[in-house]
Parts: C-alpha cells; structure tokens; sequence
C-alpha cells in the first residue's frame, strides 16, 4: 500500500501498473492531473500475513485541494498474493 501511495505521489504509473493484479489493470494510466498527495494513514488490515493469499487496507489519504485546502480520500482496498507478490485488485471509496 505504502509504495502505491508513493507512486501516486510521485506520478509513476508504470510502477502502479506493475502493481495491479492482470483481471482489473487498465490498459494505461494518466496521472497528469493527479492531486499533489500529502500523506498516507493506514485505518484498518484484514489478513495480508505470510500465510494469506488475500488481504484489505482501508487507508486515508490526504491531498491539497483546489484553493489551498486539505482533501482525504478513503479507500478499503482489496489485494491478492500471486508467486509470492501482492497485487492490487480493487477498492471501495468511502
């Protein structure tokens, strides 16, 4: 999760692509109107362990809005291990 959160911060697609498991990947990705993000809280885990081959990050993320302001986003996020690497599946926005 955390390296997804520095990619998005840092605008690298090609790393959030290799990230995203193959059944819901999208052929490419524009971040160039992407949020400057600020930080990352992670809220809750579910599973993930080293036995798991499923786990959930539910994580806030804040951002500077348009005008000055601080925005947060919220996501529950789904990831699947596969030959040992997570990938991320999906997410449900709060």
């Amino acid at each position: 999760m955390r390296s997804r959160f520095a990619a998005f911060r840092d605008g690298d697609a090609a790393w959030l692509l290799r990230t995203w498991h193959p059944s819901t990947r999208p052929a490419t990705m524009d971040l160039s109107d992407n949020p400057r993000w600020r930080g990352l809280q992670i809220v809750d885990v579910v599973g993930g362990g080293p036995d798991d081959h499923d786990g959930i990050v539910e994580f806030r993320a804040t951002y500077l809005a348009d005008g000055g302001g601080v925005g947060v986003l919220q996501e529950r996020s789904r990831f699947m291990r596969e030959n040992g690497r997570w990938f991320y599946v999906d997410g449900d926005v709060r």
